[in-house]
């Protein structure tokens, strides 16, 4: 059976795919390309990072802007891609009789809400050391949350959408998550969904595995803010699946509301963290409640470094640190 590995297990690097003039990043290229920089020098400090760009002219541009690096670390692999949103294009990477093995899931742009055909065709073409299997079923990266002991933390109404997988029912999404990423537990979340947020509440925006007994969630304390409710639901589910598996909770602010030019709302979360060899990168939006997202992840993980990088831009394409990553563990390249 494959098991699907769990984040903080020994990663070979990162994998990012660049922004371009031709992607949805255009109008706010310049503070993008900042925010990836911030992000490629992090992971270049610790592990490797694998960059996805267009052609031979947009990978000199990237080495430049990110001016002195460890070279040896650094991986360049020209592709066409439609966007950037590598955590949920990426390969799923399991263990299975011993050997790795990337889970090449369909990705449909979260439901055809946006043209995917190159992003879905990415893992495919990119090169490896371990083999590849296609998965007929709809799936995106950030879309589940896994623990060493295979205990599965996912949305319902994500997993569940008919956008998705439509004449699969739950036993049957069920059953193809134990077959191909060795799930023993499914514990299902019913609320949570974030305003801005284009992936029907993907579990990577709302709560998050740190280690097997500890999960991070966002909390909202406002009762006046959109959210509260649905995230005041969450909550009691989290604490109810809390006491009945012995787990830590680690209650994460969620950040004051913020609104791009037209006025709708921003989907900023600090459970969009990514897990790397030592260290944690926690988004952060400029606001007063950073500090205090810095503070309690750094309970989650004492034993990692927390680095702090500003990712208000990506909440403009409505996402944040975790969804244009995916982490590439030790072996498969």
């Amino acid at each position: 059976m494959s098991r699907l590995l769990p984040e903080w297990h020994p990663q070979w690097g990162v994998m990012i795919a660049w922004p371009h003039p031709d992607t949805d990043w255009a109008y706010l290229l310049d503070r993008a390309e900042a925010t990836y920089c911030a992000l490629a020098h992090a992971i270049l400090a610790r592990e490797n990072l694998l960059i996805l760009c267009r052609d031979a002219a947009h990978e000199q541009h990237i080495r430049s802007c990110l001016g002195e690096v460890e070279q040896s670390r650094l991986h360049c692999r020209q592709l066409a891609y439609n966007d950037t949103w590598a955590r949920d294009f990426g390969p799923l990477c399991v263990i299975r009789n011993g050997d790795l093995l990337l889970k090449d899931f369909i990705f449909n742009g979260w439901g055809g809400k946006f043209e995917a055909s190159l992003d879905n065709q990415t893992t495919a073409k990119l090169d490896w050391q371990v083999p590849v299997e296609a998965v007929s079923l709809v799936l995106e990266g950030g879309s589940v949350e896994i623990n060493s002991r295979g205990q599965l933390l996912t949305t319902r109404y994500c997993l569940m959408n008919p956008n998705r997988n439509p004449t699969l029912d739950q036993a049957a999404i069920e059953s193809a998550l134990r077959e191909h990423l060795g799930v023993n537990e499914f514990w299902w979340l019913d609320h949570g969904d974030l305003e801005g947020d284009d992936t029907d509440a993907h579990i990577d925006t709302l709560a998050r595995f740190c280690d097997d007994n500890t999960i991070a969630y966002v909390q909202c304390q406002d009762r006046s803010d959109s959210h509260f409710a649905e995230l005041e639901r969450m909550e009691q589910q989290l604490k109810t699946l809390a006491e009945a598996h012995q787990l830590k909770l680690v209650p994460l602010p969620l950040p004051p509301a913020q609104f791009d030019d037209e006025g709708a709302r921003l989907p900023a979360t600090y459970a969009n963290f990514l897990i790397i060899n030592g260290a944690v990168l926690l988004p952060v939006y400029g606001c007063e409640t950073d500090a205090l997202a810095i503070t309690q992840l750094q309970k989650a993980f004492p034993q990692h470094e927390v680095v702090a990088i500003d990712c208000l831009s990506l909440t403009w394409q409505h996402g944040s640190l975790h969804c244009v990553t995916m982490q590439l563990p030790e072996g498969v390249r």
